[in-house]
């Protein structure tokens, strides 16, 4: 199935800031991928998108120039929004991109995940269902969605997320031994990956 990838980006990172100071974006901030190399965040997540995955868009703020060039810089066309909901931006990335047969949504603030489980949810990826990785029994990302979910992705609103797509739908569990699948960067502390 060809898929498309959609980074969300535009999300305002207020936990990490009230930490770390409100000038400090997290996804800009330095941090040693699993393949040992220190990138920015949001470069170690373009990073570790496979190659096979060719539509890639993220979807960010107007202000964040540096996070915009490095998406292009790893192939990514660039959708900007005025909301830092979740739920706008996966609607605005799918509806950028409606003729995808399916969409990874891929959070920018997951640098930890590994490509060998982006790949496994891929190939788990149906037009009819869900796939998502799991691991000690738990959903993690990035999560596959099928075309046939694409009005339901585009009527999304806010900061609420897909989640609830879930129980209307069939759901492929593609087991992974990959504890990056839940390690986002919130706040400074979990920046060490360990």
């Amino acid at each position: 199935m060809n898929i498309t990838a959609i980074v969300l980006a535009a999300g305002q990172g207020s936990r990490f800031r009230a930490e770390k100071g409100a000038d400090q974006d997290k996804l800009l901030v330095d941090c040693v991928g699993r393949d040992g190399v220190t990138r920015p965040v949001i470069e170690q997540v373009l990073t570790n998108l496979p190659r096979r995955i060719v539509n890639r868009w993220l979807v960010t703020t107007p202000e964040r120039s540096e996070v915009i060039r490095l998406a292009q810089a790893y192939g990514c066309q660039v959708l900007l929004v005025h909301s830092t909901g979740m739920g706008d931006s996966i609607a605005a990335g799918v509806a950028a991109s409606a003729s995808a047969q399916g969409w990874l949504v891929v959070l920018g603030d997951m640098p930890f995940i590994q490509s060998s489980s982006i790949e496994r949810v891929i190939e788990a990826a149906a037009v009819d269902a869900i796939s998502v990785p799991v691991h000690a029994g738990e959903y993690g990302h990035p999560v596959a969605f099928g075309r046939d979910f694409g009005p339901h992705l585009r009527a999304l609103t806010g900061d609420r997320g897909a989640k609830p797509l879930f129980a209307q739908a069939t759901v492929h569990e593609v087991d992974v031994a990959d504890p990056g699948i839940f390690w986002d960067v919130d706040v400074p502390q979990l920046l060490q990956y360990r």
